[in-house]
């Protein structure tokens, strides 16, 4: 479906709720599904976030045609949208509420397994009180010690994060290392990071794992079309607009790297 045929097709059904236009366009969406998703799942899943948020389904009526973009591209990758496979934001764009589509941490790993390149894809963020080495060019892969039973903070504030995957072959992918100035680089670049409602606010760690995965989605197979519709939200999703939409009150590194991240900070 072009942008000007989901135009056409959500004008004319202005005085209809958010689900009721997904339902309308269930033929339009299932059309681009790849085979193993279950249309009528994955509509539900769409519907049911529209109705859960408030935020999401006044900017979806207020633009739903950016919604059905959302929701296509998102179709189209055979991610879950409204999960942390493909987030759906409301954002304001040149004060007029719309939707926007991003791709989260496990929607880029579910392509990466998805292209059968792939047997195992490792992201994991690295803590103050963790144990971490990582010599490149020394070490195949990272050495990752934890309490992965500590609660409450007991492992201490996030340092840094990592990726790779181990290839079909038992080969190791390149592996990814961010510190916190890289995150803090990506962070700055995102729409509405500063934003109290921001999922950079609510979900830090998430958006940090997200980070590490789409730097190691570019050294890992997908196909031609996936890695065009993921570049493409991934450019718009780092463009600065204004702030979130809020309704309610609810809210690489190149140099041998052992035993901890190191701040870029600390060593200038």
């Amino acid at each position: 479906m072009t942008g000007q045929t989901i135009g056409t097709a959500v004008a004319k059904k202005d005085d209809e709720n958010p689900s009721a236009i997904i339902a309308t366009n269930r033929a339009d969406l299932a059309r681009v599904m790849p085979s193993h998703v279950r249309t009528d799942s994955w509509v539900r899943i769409a519907q049911g976030i529209v109705r859960r948020d408030k935020n999401l389904a006044h900017a979806a009526r207020q633009s739903p045609g950016t919604l059905m973009v959302a929701l296509m591209e998102a179709a189209r990758l055979g991610l879950e949208p409204g999960t942390e496979q493909y987030y759906l934001t409301p954002r304001k764009n040149k004060g007029k509420p719309e939707v926007l589509g991003i791709p989260g941490y496990q929607g880029l790993i579910e392509l990466m397994y998805r292209s059968g390149a792939v047997s195992s894809v490792v992201v994991e963020t690295v803590r103050e009180n963790d144990t971490f080495q990582w010599a490149p060019g020394r070490m195949e892969r990272p050495e990752h010690e934890a309490d992965w039973f500590a609660i409450n903070g007991e492992r201490g504030q996030l340092r840094g994060v990592y990726a790779y995957a181990i290839m079909s072959n038992g080969a190791t992918s390149k592996v990814v290392v961010l510190n916190r100035n890289d995150i803090a680089r990506a962070r700055d670049s995102a729409q509405g990071a500063d934003s109290e409602h921001s999922p950079w606010k609510n979900h830090e760690e998430a958006m940090w794992l997200k980070t590490a995965a789409r730097r190691l989605a570019k050294w890992v197979p997908t196909s031609t079309e996936d890695r065009r519709i993921v570049q493409g939200v991934a450019e718009r999703s780092d463009q600065p607009t204004e702030a979130p939409l809020d309704l309610t009150d609810e809210p690489d590194t190149d140099q041998p790297i052992e035993g901890e991240l190191v701040d870029e900070e600390a060593t200038q």
